[in-house]
């Protein structure tokens, strides 16, 4: 490729990229009209350029952060993957756009992505189902819903306690 090569898109690629552009910019003028005055101090967008410098001085030491534990984790990454991705520690917009940047390989982030989002959503349906037939405070604790909330426990876990019999072997 030299300096003659150029990018082309064809008309639907741009037309995908606009439409996902402008339904973006729709839901986020959407939520912004549909909310309270109260809730407007909750929003964290920078307004002046310090705000911005605040950021990025921020990101700058969580990708630090983030870049040092993946290193020295680098033997269990996917449990430490399994582990931010099942806790509420960082954000998951964090660790989508910060993984590549400190070399997660595809295979650990997505089976951790795959396997640690699957409590976080079975919570919000079954928050979102309990809230539907809620008839008393005793019909949020249903047998069902805390052994299946155990079983994914336990199988998130599963690989840290193999690892750590298999660590006691070894020594």
């Amino acid at each position: 490729m030299g300096r003659d090569a150029k990018l082309t898109l064809s008309r639907w690629e741009v037309a995908a990229a606009a439409g996902v552009v402008a339904s973006f910019g729709m839901g986020l003028v959407a939520v912004c009209l549909s909310m309270p005055a109260s809730d407007y101090s909750f929003l964290k967008l920078p307004r002046t350029l310090e705000d911005i410098q605040d950021l990025r001085d921020n990101l700058e030491s969580y990708t630090t952060d983030y870049t040092i534990q993946v290193a020295q984790r680098r033997e269990k990454l996917l449990n430490y993957m399994l582990f931010l991705r099942v806790t509420p520690t960082l954000p998951n917009t964090f660790i989508n756009v910060a993984s590549p940047i400190v070399d997660v390989p595809y295979r650990i982030f997505f089976m951790a992505t795959f396997i640690g989002l699957i409590p976080a959503a079975y919570v919000t349906v079954r928050a979102g189902i309990a809230l539907g037939e809620l008839r008393s405070v005793a019909d949020l604790y249903d047998f069902q819903a805390i052994a299946t909330l155990f079983l994914i426990g336990i199988v998130s876990v599963t690989p840290t306690l193999i690892s750590k019999n298999h660590t006691v072997e070894i020594a």
